[in-house]
């Protein structure tokens, strides 16, 4: 080898150092990206305000607590999700960390066994009822992944059933939550109608994988009425609390301009161009849309 292309040990083993960096850092990236974070983040928020919705007074501790099991029990309820919907997601999200071998299998599953248990611990710092709601939200959501979710409707109504407890431990973390059950109510229809047009926007891996699915088995028309009444029946719904002066002005304002807009938004364009990209594009919108719903019941005690 010509002189000026020998590379010396200590850059060798700098390049070594450097490749290996490299990869764990993809390596974290891709975990990362298997938790969904926004949908963690999602959680969080929604105990976080639940607890301030109650009345937090001297309980920040256990409601801090509460946050992080609810944001560690989607974490892992995201990864094992993604463990089981391997094959489905080859053709419906290869991008994902486990379809595109940016992860294996066995990786995703001690991610999700590890913030379950995480999740668990800190549950139990707080009381015996946050335990169990933790660990029966955990078994909930591993029956969906490795069950229910290729049923028809059943998988849909677990999902909305565990994000809408998100606000009950909430409001249990600080001593009371009635005051969660609003919330509660509003956050089980939006969940309920975006599974719906998950599955929508999955048909395709599921009929291969033979899951029966709304879609799948009655077809997209009546999976898109259906998704079109559980969001069009929050508009009436949502303006319950202001009517009852439950919630104030501001309330309404975000409620209007940020929430029944974009529900209106959904609805229009699912019918107008019923096609994947629509129920990709509506489904992020949803999800992003119930921050803001979140967002709308914060201003609402002005």
């Amino acid at each position: 080898m010509p002189l000026a292309q020998r590379r010396s040990p200590v850059s060798l083993r700098g390049d070594l150092v450097e490749g290996a960096l490299r990869g764990r850092a993809d390596k974290f990236t891709a975990l990362f990206e298997l938790t969904r974070p926004v949908n963690v983040l999602i959680a969080g928020l929604s105990i976080a305000l639940a607890g301030y919705l109650c009345g937090i007074g001297s309980a920040w501790q256990p409601l801090a607590l509460a946050c992080a099991a609810g944001a560690l029990v989607t974490a892992a309820a995201n990864s094992i999700n993604d463990y089981f919907d391997l094959e489905i997601d080859r053709i419906n999200k290869p991008d994902r960390p486990l379809p595109s071998a940016r992860l294996s299998r066995r990786e995703g599953l001690l991610l999700a066994g590890f913030c379950f248990a995480a999740a668990l611990l800190l549950a139990f710092c707080i009381h015996a009822t946050a335990l169990a709601i933790t660990f029966g939200s955990g078994l909930l959501l591993y029956w969906y992944s490795a069950h229910l979710k290729r049923t028809v409707l059943w998988g849909n109504l677990v999902v909305s059933l565990v994000t809408a407890l998100a606000f009950i431990f909430g409001g249990i973390a600080v001593g009371q939550f009635q005051r969660a059950l609003i919330p509660a109510a509003f956050s089980f229809l939006m969940h309920f109608g975006r599974e719906i047009i998950k599955d929508m926007e999955d048909v395709d891996g599921d009929a291969a994988q033979q899951a029966r699915t709304l879609p799948v088995v009655h077809g997209l028309f009546a999976a898109r009425w259906l998704a079109t009444l559980v969001l069009l029946a929050l508009v009436p719904v949502t303006l319950v609390p202001w009517v009852l002066r439950i919630y104030g002005f501001w309330y309404l304002l975000v409620l209007l301009a940020g929430v029944h807009s974009v529900l209106v938004l959904v609805v229009w364009a699912i019918w107008r161009r019923p096609e994947h990209a629509t129920y990709r594009w509506t489904s992020t919108l949803l999800k992003v849309d119930m921050l803001v719903g979140l967002l709308a019941i914060y201003a609402g005690r002005w």
